[in-house]
């Protein structure tokens, strides 16, 4: 596993910690494989009932590392890595918790659209100002954020560019409980130990019934990276990219 990102299983829960706070845990490619690898081994493991992601105290992630962005501006598509960890995402049946103290950007919010039960710190911040950057937003969030959080604040928050604090996600919906920072990992490891406790099937069928098809959300993902790709073969959408890279250096 990378050094980066740990995974514990106990008590039916697979956690998976983002550990590089010197670089706000911006995700590069390792990273991306060893978090595809912890999630297609518990979706396939009986002693695995739920996932929870989360960060370091202070920061969940700031999401793709700016050295992979600058891979991608140059060939003009999104990194196998980084797609792969999208698709496996998308295909998940197993709960999906995440626990947010500090930064969640780009990647960071997008995933968490994936996820069941989001708690967050009140210091969290979440963003998601793709279209500034020249791109289009990814995790298949182009059809799950207006779903969850209605078109006009998924408008906000990918077009607009709008930071939302904790208490404007809670009020979008987009996280489930807002506590105090140095209570958030043990609030969403309860929550992740309640929902292991359960009968797996009868999660896992209620999850299915709640969600819907999961190839939608999968098709969404490949249709995000096609036009991310598309993008990027546009002069104008290159300079804001590199802009945006260069500030992150």
């Amino acid at each position: 596993m990378n050094e980066q990102v740990s995974v514990n299983i106990a008590e039916g829960v697979s956690l998976l910690r983002i550990d590089r706070p010197d670089q706000q845990n911006a995700l590069t490619i390792p990273m991306f494989d060893a978090m595809s690898d912890a999630l297609a081994f518990g979706e396939s493991s009986s002693r695995v009932r739920c996932f929870l992601i989360m960060g370091m105290p202070g920061v969940f992630t700031a999401g793709v590392d700016p050295g992979d962005l600058r891979s991608s501006a140059k060939s003009g598509a999104v990194g196998e890595s980084l797609l792969h960890f999208l698709k496996t995402l998308a295909l998940i049946e197993k709960p999906l918790v995440a626990a947010v103290d500090g930064i969640a950007a780009g990647l960071g919010t997008t995933i968490l659209l994936q996820c069941d039960y989001v708690v967050a710190s009140e210091w969290a911040t979440f963003s998601a100002a793709f279209v500034d950057h020249g791109l289009v937003p990814d995790a298949g969030s182009t059809l799950l954020a207006p779903r969850l959080m209605g078109h006009h604040r998924a408008f906000e928050l990918f077009v607009l560019g709008d930071q939302f604090d904790a208490q404007r996600a809670f009020q979008a919906g987009l996280v489930n409980r807002v506590v105090p920072a140095e209570d958030v990992e043990a609030v969403a490891l309860a929550a992740a130990r309640a929902i292991a406790a359960k009968p797996p099937e009868a999660v896992r069928t209620a999850l299915r019934l709640m969600r819907g098809d999961r190839l939608d959300i999968f098709q969404r993902v490949e249709k995000e990276a096609a036009n991310f790709g598309e993008l990027l073969r546009s002069p104008a959408a290159r300079d804001a990219l590199q802009a945006f890279i260069d500030e992150q250096q």
